[in-house]
Formats: C-alpha cells, sequence, structure tokens
C-alpha cells in the first residue's frame, strides 16, 4: 500500500489533498489528555485510534463522537491540507 493510500490523500478536481489531524493532537495536549483518555472518553476502538495517528479515513461518526467527548467542533480536530506531491515525492 502506498503512503498516499494510507495518508487518505484524495483527489478533487486534480487537486490532491488530505484530512490533518494536527490539531486533535495539540487539543488533547491543552487538555492534558492522551490517546488512551480520547479511547475511553470516545469509546473508539484501538484500531481507530491508530487509524487517526497514521493520518487515515475515519468515518465522519468517529469525528462527531470526538467532538462530542472533547466539546469542540470539528474544525477544532482536523483540518484539510493541500499535498503537494512535487515536493513530497
Amino acid at each position: 500500500m502506498s503512503y498516499l493510500a494510507v495518508r487518505g490523500i484524495s483527489r478533487i478536481r486534480g487537486i490532491a489533498m488530505y484530512i490533518s489531524y494536527d490539531r486533535l493532537w495539540k487539543l488533547l495536549i491543552d487538555k492534558k489528555m492522551n490517546k488512551q483518555d480520547l479511547k475511553k472518553a470516545t469509546r473508539l476502538s484501538s484500531a481507530t485510534i491508530a487509524k487517526l495517528g497514521k493520518g487515515a479515513n475515519v468515518t465522519t461518526d468517529v469525528l462527531v463522537k470526538i467532538c462530542e467527548a472533547l466539546n469542540c467542533d470539528l474544525s477544532d480536530i482536523c483540518e484539510i491540507v493541500l499535498y503537494d506531491e512535487e515536493i513530497n515525492q
């Protein structure tokens, strides 16, 4: 499996992009939480937490559970990032 597939990089109208969960990890630090705390608060599986850690695609249901548990908005935990294939080869 390629790096692009693992990162969940998609093409929309020829533009490559992916969802970054860096904001989630920063929010957890601000709340003095770790991935295990997130797992307990959301009742998500270890596999789903691992997917988030790898930047892989997860369902919107997962993102909603996280937002509910952390009392935040979707934009507080993820963002769409444009992927420049020329730079990242």
